[in-house]
């Protein structure tokens, strides 16, 4: 009997086993994951940004713990030797229409206390000699780092300090009992007084397993990228972001310095018709037919049917993507691009058609689940690991 397992390899699901094992070091931890590997999925797909939290809405779980989270990433990374890097990034207007756009985003970085400057088209040309724009904010407070090595530092020390980490162990059934939970498998079954759901793309079929209604289904959107040839990689000296449409959730296509030195471009954001959909070829039957039999799906799209058609076009034509690209370096071409590796974003949708814009998590008696964490997740995990072991009943209670 575990007093805590925790569904969910990724980094969220590390940071969470993380922050018990701290919390509570005399606790039983188990960590399940239904790949061969930890961080295989989002966080093993991530474009590797440490976020500053300029986005986001004051007051809410991503603003707050995007900041607070950057923070303990950074000491974290310092503790166990991990490279990153804070680099900056520049968010780039490149339109008039866009002034008061990166105005109000400027505003806001200052509300959040961020080290933001509103630099002109001169300034802007110092940091990237070949960025084109009228005028952009500066964010200090963003770098990059590789998650995949964060979540495998996390889960060599909870592994150190007693916990459990069980591979290729897929959650079949949950079962509620006397003591607590049956969490049935498919090659065990593993009982537990308290249950953290950190699935990611599944995390709402995790929650119905339980017999949760959510009034929410995860609807995957895949984010294509390219990436720059290495003779030009000199293009790119940090993060070069559009401003985004304050009306759609994503934020458009950019510029990423990683940390091996490739520069990715992108992505866009086209429906995934499998969950795990990495190719444009990817298909499974059940998660095709529960997103477009879901109604808040068609609500969305409803609702952003100009920015879904371009999203959809700049999948597939390279030739519109590169025009994007081009809105922010106007000498890039389609021969300075190659194909890269893609991610897909597990994005809450609930049943009235709104796109969940927050982190969303919920209490049940005997388990929390963390139903929405796209990004920032990966910035915020350390914060949102603490934070799920403030809100479950210490050990001793359960």
């Amino acid at each position: 009997m575990y007093d805590y397992v925790i569904i969910g390899g990724g980094i969220v699901g590390l940071s969470t086993g993380y922050a018990l094992i701290q919390k509570y070091p005399q606790a039983k931890i188990a960590v399940i994951e239904k790949e061969n590997t930890l961080a295989f999925h989002q966080t093993g797909h991530n474009s590797g940004v440490i976020h500053s939290g300029i986005y986001y809405k004051p007051g809410s779980l991503k603003a707050k713990l995007s900041k607070e989270g950057g923070d303990l990433l950074r000491a974290f990374c310092n503790e166990n030797e991990i490279p990153y890097e804070m680099c900056g990034k520049v968010i780039v207007a490149t339109e008039k229409q866009e002034l008061p756009l990166l105005e109000n985003l400027y505003k806001r970085g200052l509300e959040h206390q961020l080290n933001i400057s509103l630099i002109d088209s001169s300034q802007l040309a110092e940091i990237e000699p070949h960025a084109y724009g009228l005028q952009a904010i500066q964010v200090m407070d963003a770098g990059i780092v590789q998650y995949k090595r964060v979540a495998e530092a996390m889960a060599k020390i909870i592994q150190e300090k007693g916990g459990t980490i069980l591979l290729r162990t897929k959650v079949e059934k949950i079962m509620e009992g006397s003591a607590g939970l049956e969490i049935v498998c498919n090659n065990n079954t593993i009982r537990t007084k308290y249950l953290i759901n950190c699935a990611g793309l599944h995390s709402d079929r995790i929650a119905s397993l339980q017999g949760l209604k959510t009034n929410m289904k995860i609807v995957p959107f895949r984010g294509e990228y390219y990436e720059l040839k290495p003779e030009k990689h000199h293009l790119v000296k940090h993060l070069i972001y559009p401003v985004p449409n304050p009306n759609f959730p994503f934020l458009g296509v950019h510029f990423t310095r990683m940390m091996d030195g490739h520069v990715h471009a992108g992505p866009n954001a086209v429906l995934s018709f499998k969950r795990e959909g990495y190719r444009k070829t990817d298909f499974h039957l059940k998660d095709f037919a529960e997103a477009v039999t879901y109604p808040g799906l068609w609500k969305v799209a409803s609702q952003n049917l100009g920015e879904g058609l371009k999203e959809i076009v700049r999948s597939l034509s390279k030739k519109v993507f590169v025009q994007s690209l081009q809105r922010l370096i106007p000498e890039i071409t389609a021969d300075d691009l190659v194909v890269s590796e893609n991610g897909v974003r597990a994005q809450a949708l609930t049943r009235d058609g709104k796109m969940v814009d927050d982190f969303f998590i919920v209490n049940d008696k005997r388990s929390t689940h963390i139903l929405n964490a796209p990004s920032p997740a990966a910035t915020a995990s350390i914060a949102i690991g603490r934070s799920i072991g403030e809100r479950i009943p210490e050990p001793a209670k359960l």
